[in-house]
């Protein structure tokens, strides 16, 4: 990030509520453009984007796992991965408004998707979907594929990548027909999606839409195309929805998809892709918005019990944890981390950053000490919201590894470096 466009994101504001969007075109970005254009057209303004395939051909995937007619590799993909054990989903069934998954060998799913296109992809079995399989993890040093540096500003894998606890990056493999119902991704983040082979169709909506999209109880729909839509008793609302926004993916694109937008997808070919969910300084606001929308909907879940438990307040937290998967305590270790990641890089980092390879990390080296000075004023102004928020006082004392207001001042005097 050049300073220009650092001191023009200084005041960002939230961008929800605020925005128009089209639905009927998307940009498609042919050529390299600068991190700081796609930082202000896309980050910031929260649009989707879709990447041409020149930005995957030299991906070691799009080689070794794809064949000269543009199929999926199975004798290459089952070299490398016979005996792995993967998630896979059933496309057929529905699960608390998903398809359940079962494990199995990399092995036994390529086995039946053989049988699934030789059957005119069709199987007693349903439409059995690989996905969400941390392939990056468990398998680092296959260097599959480079991350593009539109995308490397990503806190949510840098913390979980730091207390190696899990991640947020996925490969996804399917037959033609297999499809994800409709969703937004985990703590309302970005996502980046590349089709090493085959085609996808997707459906996005812009956020705010999905409340029309809600049935009479509340639920979001399971499939937008369903024609249950179409009976005002079960969904009053559907008939205010806007055109979602269709697009089709072709081989070696990547469809950026922005934070809070809804969408449902379909494989329309056989399939592979990489999925990465993640979130920055520009949809931060975002997360904090979500958690305390989650937070308050556990609260009015068990608001019955609130004056017969002494713990109540700490009971929400843990039920919110096991929903979304963080709490208030954890939301604040993680901007702890960024933070200290970012003191630790402009504390030692000289003005050049193309010389800070041996004392910071190759990503913040990449985008520079302005982009850590922005990161740290983002992580300022939510860690002050979440300082004067009433469930966060209420958090046990001894919760929290660090004081909060400590490490706002370590923020200030870094801060003072590079202003």
């Amino acid at each position: 990030m050049d300073r220009e466009t650092f001191h023009n994101c200084c005041n960002l504001v939230k961008r929800q509520g605020q925005q128009e969007f089209s639905s009927h075109f998307v940009d498609y970005i042919e050529k390299d453009i600068s991190y700081s254009k796609f930082f202000k057209n896309y980050l910031l303004s929260n649009q989707p984007c879709m990447f041409s395939r020149r930005f995957t051909e030299d991906w070691n995937c799009r080689k070794q796992w794809v064949t000269e007619e543009g199929k999926p590799n199975f004798q290459k993909l089952l070299q490398e991965f016979a005996e792995t054990e993967v998630p896979v989903a059933n496309c057929n069934t529905k699960e608390y408004n998903a398809n359940p998954k079962q494990i199995m060998p990399f092995k036994e799913f390529i086995q039946y998707w053989r049988e699934y296109i030789q059957n005119g992809h069709s199987s007693p079995k349903g439409c059995l979907y690989l996905k969400d399989w941390h392939m990056m993890r468990n398998f680092p040093e296959h260097n599959a594929y480079r991350t593009p540096i539109y995308f490397s500003s990503d806190w949510l894998n840098e913390y979980w990548d730091t207390i190696e606890v899990d991640d947020y990056r996925f490969v996804y493999m399917g037959p033609k027909g297999s499809w994800t119902p409709f969703h937004a991704d985990v703590f309302r983040s970005y996502s980046w999606s590349a089709n090493v082979c085959g085609r996808k169709k997707w459906l996005l909506y812009p956020p705010g839409q999905e409340e029309f999209l809600r049935d009479c109880h509340g639920n979001l729909a399971y499939d937008v195309t369903g024609p249950v839509l179409q009976d005002k008793d079960q969904f009053p609302h559907f008939e205010e929805a806007c055109q979602p926004l269709e697009i089709i993916q072709e081989a070696g694109e990547i469809i950026f998809v922005p934070s809070g937008w809804h969408h449902q997808v379909y494989n329309l070919e056989d399939t592979i892709s990489i999925n990465h969910n993640w979130l920055n300084g520009c949809n931060l606001d975002i997360m904090w918005e979500f958690l305390q929308q989650e937070l308050s909907s556990v609260q009015r879940e068990i608001e019955e019990w609130r004056d017969t438990m002494e713990s109540w307040h700490q009971h929400c937290q843990v039920i919110m944890k096991s929903c979304t998967g963080i709490d208030y305590k954890e939301f604040a270790s993680f901007l702890k981390t960024i933070a200290c990641n970012r003191i630790s890089f402009l504390n030692s980092c000289p003005e050049t950053a193309s010389t800070c390879e041996s004392v910071a990390s190759e990503t913040l080296c990449a985008l520079g000490p302005h982009h850590a000075a922005f990161d740290l004023q983002r992580v300022t102004q939510i860690l002050e919201m979440l300082l004067s928020n009433e469930d966060f006082k209420r958090l046990e004392p001894s919760a929290l590894s660090f004081k909060p207001d400590d490490l706002l001042q370590e923020i200030r005097e870094a801060m003072n470096s590079i202003m």
